[in-house]
């Protein structure tokens, strides 16, 4: 690149007031592209706050109707949503029961708030009484016998109403057991959008309290991904896209910048970053002792994401950064 040098080169022309570096952006932040975060939990006007995670709530049903309602008024067009069972047992069963906890929000969100794009959550941790993301015998996650119960969850959300599933567990071969099963089913038109690069990351820690999923022995590191490889991670999204993947997601995205970039670059598929809970309860505890600006820090967080290369954001923050936005 031969540009010219100063002084008649000077960048900092373009810097001189808000009009032009608005002009000049090369990226942008959207409501359009963002997702929220939803736990659900039975019950009846039920807004349990959680500890790690300023903001964050387990709701009932009626509550994450209003939590969308008004996530929805502000322009946000989707949430990704969690359940939390009032019984955990050693297949899963209420991953995939027909009036499981997903399934009935997944039923109301689309009757009352019908134009909201309901995303679910695909995995077997939270059902599981030893918090693991797939069958376990003999101390080990078995994988391949966990797939039928991934592929039954997902077609039993899907036929609750759920527009997107997004299988999170890891397993492998996951997605092509997913599409069979949801074409099978007559669910054709149901897209995939896959955690393909998911790492067994330490920023996770908040989320494991509010969706009470804790494994009870051991680790994840055996199927989530090692923090130190990026090109495992564009040989996993390969894989889940050849399988039928719509969409891939890196998570975390913020410590992952690298691999959402790499991702977007190579595949060029939508491409989703997860700012996960440990991000967000950085930033919240940070700014509640004053050490940083959240709106500032949060966007700018997010804007990274979106330079690195994601289209979509899921994020904890959707409803503040939607206000932020519509007040410029």
């Amino acid at each position: 690149m031969n540009l010219p040098g100063f002084p008649v080169g000077r960048p900092r022309r373009l810097r001189t007031s808000p009009a032009l570096r608005r002009l000049v952006a090369e990226t942008s932040l959207n409501v359009s592209q963002l997702v929220l975060p939803l736990f659900a939990r039975s019950g009846r006007k039920l807004r349990r706050p959680v500890n790690a995670m300023p903001g964050v709530f387990q709701l009932s049903p009626d509550e994450i109707v209003r939590e969308a309602t008004a996530a929805h008024a502000l322009g946000v067009p989707a949430v990704l949503l969690f359940g939390i069972p009032d019984k955990k047992d050693a297949k899963a069963s209420g991953a995939y029961a027909k009036n499981g906890i997903v399934q009935q929000v997944t039923r109301l969100l689309k009757k009352e708030v019908p134009s909201l794009l309901v995303i679910t959550d695909v995995c077997l941790c939270e059902y599981m009484e030893h918090g693991h993301c797939g069958i376990v015998h003999g101390g080990k996650i078995l994988n391949d016998p966990s797939l039928k119960l991934l592929a039954r969850t997902a077609a039993s959300q899907a036929e609750a109403g759920a527009d997107i599933v997004a299988p999170s567990d890891m397993m492998d071969g996951r997605v092509r057991a997913i599409r069979a099963e949801l074409d099978n089913e007559g669910l054709i038109d149901t897209p995939i959008m896959s955690y393909a690069a998911k790492f067994a990351s330490a920023f996770y820690g908040p989320f494991r309290e509010v969706a009470e999923s804790a494994p009870a022995f051991g680790d994840r590191r055996s199927y989530q991904m090692d923090a130190a490889n990026s090109n495992e991670a564009i040989r996993e999204v390969a894989l889940d896209i050849q399988e039928g993947a719509d969409m891939v997601m890196v998570k975390p995205a913020l410590a992952y910048l690298d691999i959402i970039h790499r991702v977007k670059t190579e595949f060029g598929l939508p491409t989703a970053a997860y700012a996960v809970s440990g991000e967000h309860a950085m930033i919240k505890a940070a700014a509640a002792n004053g050490w940083i600006d959240e709106r500032n820090v949060t966007l700018e967080s997010l804007l990274a994401m979106r330079r690195a290369g994601a289209d979509i954001l899921i994020t904890y923050a959707a409803m503040d950064v939607a206000r932020w936005l519509k007040q410029g």
